[in-house]
């Protein structure tokens, strides 16, 4: 049975770790293989890694670092970054990774979807959505490539068209929250669940561990993803690889839901 989950996500650049804001000026914060590790003791419930350069850059992904990332994770892995192909999806399958996340290839292609999730299954089919306000009134619309390229959809239509296609979950990015921990967009969320029916996460905005209780407490099932949250510590930000203990995980748990 789908539970909520809490799930630290780290953003991959030249094979280090860093986390930006706004999808801009990536901060070193270490080595991803060390987190990956620190984060296994730490029994998380799955974790997120994207590559946020590859399909810029044009790049395949790394699979020799993505065969690393497996092997050290002891927790369910979600990898993306540079995913165009069927191919490239079974690859990582093989590799030991349980779910692959596609973003302008889905917004470019929305069928690949299909055929993606026929080849290795729905389940491990997940379309991260980066979503970010444009123009005079702030509508918000899906972006690519590190939030740079706009392609004018309603983002809650795009995650209806991924749905039909097959998509296993969808992930919701905001780029104006990324980094900036002010909280997730909530509206955006209500308006995207009244929508949805598969599993999705949202990611963008985490400042504290109240902000995941409050997600759930009114979305119940869902993944509550953060970045800064889980590699920051303190207001001067100083890097510590962190995660809820048990009985803080149980309180931000404690919806009345389960």
């Amino acid at each position: 049975m789908l539970r909520p989950r809490i799930i630290p996500c780290l953003l991959i650049r030249n094979k280090g770790l860093v986390k930006t804001e706004k999808f801009k000026d990536g901060k070193y914060v270490g080595d991803p293989l060390n987190a990956v590790k620190i984060f296994n003791e730490k029994e998380v419930d799955e974790l997120m890694v994207l590559d946020i350069d590859a399909s810029a850059e044009q790049r395949e992904p790394d699979f020799e670092l993505i065969r690393m990332l497996a092997i050290e994770s002891r927790m369910p892995l979600c990898y993306g970054g540079g995913v165009r192909t069927i191919e490239q999806v079974k690859k990582i399958i093989s590799l030991g990774i349980e779910k692959v996340a596609i973003s302008s290839a889905a917004v470019e292609n929305p069928e690949i979807i299909r055929s993606m999730a026929d080849a290795v299954g729905s389940q491990s089919i997940v379309v991260v959505i980066d979503v970010k306000a444009k123009g005079l009134f702030g509508k918000q619309e899906v972006v690519t490539l590190n939030g740079k390229k706009s392609h004018g959809l309603s983002p809650v239509e795009f995650a209806k068209k991924c749905q039909d296609f097959g998509a296993g979950e969808i992930v919701i990015n905001s780029v104006d929250r990324d980094g900036m921990m002010s909280g997730y967009d909530i509206k955006l969320i209500r308006e995207m669940r009244k929508q949805l029916t598969l599993p999705m996460t949202v990611i963008g905005g985490a400042a504290t561990l109240e902000d995941l209780s409050n997600l759930m407490k009114e979305f119940g099932v869902i993944g509550a993803a953060a970045g800064s949250l889980f590699v920051f510590k303190g207001k001067y930000k100083a890097v510590l690889i962190n995660y809820p203990n048990k009985l803080e995980k149980r309180e931000v748990l404690k919806t009345g839901l389960f």
